[in-house]
Order: C-alpha cells, then structure tokens, then sequence
C-alpha cells in the first residue's frame, strides 16, 4: 500500500504545481489587461477560468480518494490536507482574476480615466508574492514562506491608500464614480489574492514543519 500512496501523491503533487502554474498566468494576464487596456485578453482570461475550476475539482476528488483509500499519516497526511486547502485558495484566485479582467475590460473604454500608480505597484506586490510562494512551495522553503506572510502587510497597505484616493478622485469629479468604483474594486480583488497567497504561504509552513500558523504572522 505504500507505493500506492507514494504514487498517488507524487500524482497530486503535479496536479497542484500544475493548477498553480495555471493560476499565476491567469492572474498575470488579468493584470497585463488592466495595463494594456486590453479588452480581448481581459475576455480570454473570463474564459480561461473553466479550465481551473476543472482542475480543482479534480485535485479535491484525488485528496478525498487518497484519505479514504490510503489512510495516509504523518507527513502524507499533512501533505494532503494541505494541498485540499491550497487547492480551494488557488481557484478563488483565479476568480478574483477574472473578477480583474471583467474590470479591466470596463476600464479599457475609459481612455480618459488614468490608472493610479498605487494600483500599479499593488499589483507589482501581489504577483511577486505569487511567484514567491510557488517558489515556496516547489522547494517547501519555510523561510520564504514566512516572507510571503510579512509581504502581505505591504499589499493591505497600498489598498489602503487606494480607497482613500478612490473617495478623493469621486469628491473632485462625480462623473468618474462608475470608473472609480471599477478601480477600487480591482484593489479590493488584488488585496484578496495577497490574502489567499499568505494562506498558502501558511500551509506550506504547515506541510513541512506540522505545526499551523494561521493567522500566527511571525
């Protein structure tokens, strides 16, 4: 039975670095439409998102097989809760990217309407604590892990001032509101990522060290 198992997880590990992968693009590709204005990309990586949800499904289904066939203790079972908790984050991040791109695409017939440089640089953040944490994750490297988690007080920060400036433009010209709306609502999805990239972060820390550090920022 325990080649079994060592096959099965070594299965589920390529399926999560693949979900992972998938993950990253459609999130960098909703952010290239943001700064493109590009309203065709933004429309691929709508419907890009099929495939992730698919691909959850599948990992969910591989875990589950795994816990009831395998029994798996120790670290398999570490692993495998881990990977059924990443798994559930990496596809809400893909639906805050498309949640992005939905936005991008609004924003791509605003030629007047400039994007700040806060949302820029907020989503400079974000995707650097993505590639970190799959980093992370490839090399089960806790020490980056933890950075990721610190990282994502900067990401909280910039959306922060991102509301403020969002009230501020609204104030100076009513007429921006629906454009407005539509770039805070980018922040807010941006923001969300960075918190589903800490969890991530938290589980890896889990996953090879045992012990949970949810909400536990060291």
């Amino acid at each position: 039975m325990t080649v079994h198992l060592q096959r099965e997880v070594e299965k589920l590990k390529k399926k999560l670095l693949a979900i992972s992968a998938m993950v990253q693009d459609i999130i960098d590709q909703a952010v290239e439409a943001l700064r493109l204005r590009d309203a065709r990309l933004a429309e691929r990586v709508i419907e890009s998102d099929e495939d992730i949800d698919r691909m959850e499904l599948e990992i969910e289904e591989d875990c589950l097989k795994i816990l009831a066939l395998y029994n798996p203790v120790a670290h398999d079972l570490r692993f495998v809760v881990a990977v059924l908790k990443m798994n559930n984050d990496l596809e809400r991040m893909a639906d805050q990217a498309v949640n992005i791109a939905e936005r991008a695409k609004y924003l791509s017939g605003c030629e007047d309407v400039d994007v700040p440089a806060d949302l820029s640089r907020l989503a400079d953040v974000v995707q650097q604590m993505l590639h970190n944490v799959l980093d992370a994750l490839i090399h089960l490297d806790t020490h980056l892990a933890r950075q990721v988690i610190r990282d994502d007080d900067q990401a909280d920060e910039i959306h922060r001032r991102m509301y403020r400036l969002t009230q501020e433009c609204i104030r100076r010209d009513p007429s921006q509101i629906e454009a407005q709306f539509n770039i805070i609502s980018i922040s807010r999805n941006l923001e969300r990522i960075a918190d589903q990239i800490t969890n991530i972060a938290e589980d890896i820390i889990y996953m090879a060290e045992g012990h949970l550090v949810r909400h536990v920022h060291e």
